[in-house]
């Protein structure tokens, strides 16, 4: 079984992002999206009960391949980096579009049985990239799985909940899944893990190298920021406590619900 495992390196959810130029500033404080290492941890263990490869594929600049390298560090078998100025600031289905190009690649060296990917990607949080990613492929879309398991005769099967509701859906290999932080508990990586990344291969290809894999012109900018501004912040509520403070949390809290 061949699995491709699609990441992204984005800035730290937890630092000082900003915009400058209607853009969000890159390569500053960047780690791999922690949304993709339940997609990874999914990958690896599908591969370690069933055998096969995973091979993950990211798209950015240069030091994107550190996430490539955290992906070979939790058991990945191969990275893939898409990297080329042409391609910078591309919007979601620009991305897709890339990557599909990137699992054609691969799946013509060898049958590429599943395209697993994060539900979303923290410095966007679109979801989007997902189904146009099975859109551009052509193959069946399991999205926000929360369990996940490969069955017999070449199925994926997914469980996933809405609305109350309980959904458990299958399709037939090659497929996309998009998993949710629900699904599993991502490994830390061991020493023994940091040291075998190492010797792990990191192929660089860039947009021309995928031409081969484009049937038709591909347009990576359909969509643009016209205007981007941080958030303001309302100032806050001192509430001194003389022994009914909760009772004037509560009181506030009612009264926030009801503005909004």
């Amino acid at each position: 079984m061949r699995i491709v495992v699609c990441v992204k390196h984005v800035p730290d959810a937890d630092g000082d992002r900003r915009i400058e130029e209607g853009r969000l500033v890159r390569g500053e404080d960047d780690v791999l999206n922690e949304l993709d290492e339940y997609a990874i941890e999914a990958a690896v263990s599908a591969v370690e009960a069933h055998g096969g490869e995973v091979v993950a594929v990211t798209m950015g600049p240069e030091d994107a391949e550190d996430a490539l390298t955290r992906a070979l560090q939790m058991g990945a078998d191969r990275g893939v980096l898409i990297t080329d100025e042409e391609l910078e600031a591309a919007d979601a289905l620009g991305t897709a579009a890339v990557l599909s190009r990137a699992v054609k690649m691969l799946d013509e060296e060898a049958p590429v049985d599943l395209v697993l990917t994060g539900m979303a990607s923290l410095d966007g949080m679109t979801s989007m990239v997902p189904p146009a990613l099975a859109a551009t492929l052509g193959w069946p879309l399991l999205d926000v799985a929360e369990q996940f398991a490969i069955g017999e005769g070449g199925q994926v099967e997914i469980t996933r909940h809405a609305d109350g509701y309980e959904d458990t859906l299958s399709a037939d290999f090659p497929a996309v899944v998009s998993v949710t932080d629900v699904i599993n508990e991502p490994r830390y990586p061991t020493f023994k893990d940091l040291r075998a990344a190492r010797s792990k291969p990191i192929d660089e290809v860039s947009w021309e190298d995928l031409s081969k894999w484009v049937e038709r012109p591909v347009n990576l900018h359909r969509t643009r920021v016209v205007e981007a501004a941080p958030k303001e912040r309302a100032a806050g509520v001192i509430i001194q406590d003389s022994g009914d403070g909760g009772e004037r949390l509560a009181q506030y809290l009612f009264e926030q619900g009801s503005e909004g």
